[in-house]
């Protein structure tokens, strides 16, 4: 009889965007990264709503979603002087495997 660990880490060795697993799994911040892409999914955030939403400094935001945006996870919107965040079409063809990710990390 299998558990529940198996059965999610089996999971993880379906998914086919290593990258994403390796963004989120393979990273010490991974969990952060979460954060930040369960925001985001929800609606466009800047660098400072997301510092103050998540009660997370600025720079820890920064250098996450510049992580992100170099995989091409999130994209920018600029919006008179302020840049806004949300996730890329790379970001949303994965959204099934991010959850499998997700659900992974919350049993470990």
């Amino acid at each position: 009889m299998t558990n529940r660990n198996e059965i999610t880490l089996n999971k993880l060795w379906e998914i086919k965007d290593k990258e994403l697993l390796n963004l989120i799994i393979g990273r010490e911040g991974g969990e952060t990264t979460t954060l930040i892409i369960d925001k985001i999914l929800a609606e466009p955030y800047n660098k400072n709503q997301l510092s103050n939403t998540l009660k997370l400094d600025y720079n820890t935001i920064t250098h996450h979603l510049k992580i992100m945006k170099n995989h091409d996870y999130v994209m920018e919107i600029k919006f008179e002087n302020i840049k806004f965040y949300h996730p890329s079409d790379k970001l949303i063809k994965s959204l099934k495997e991010y959850y499998i990710i997700k659900e992974h990390m919350k049993k470990q």
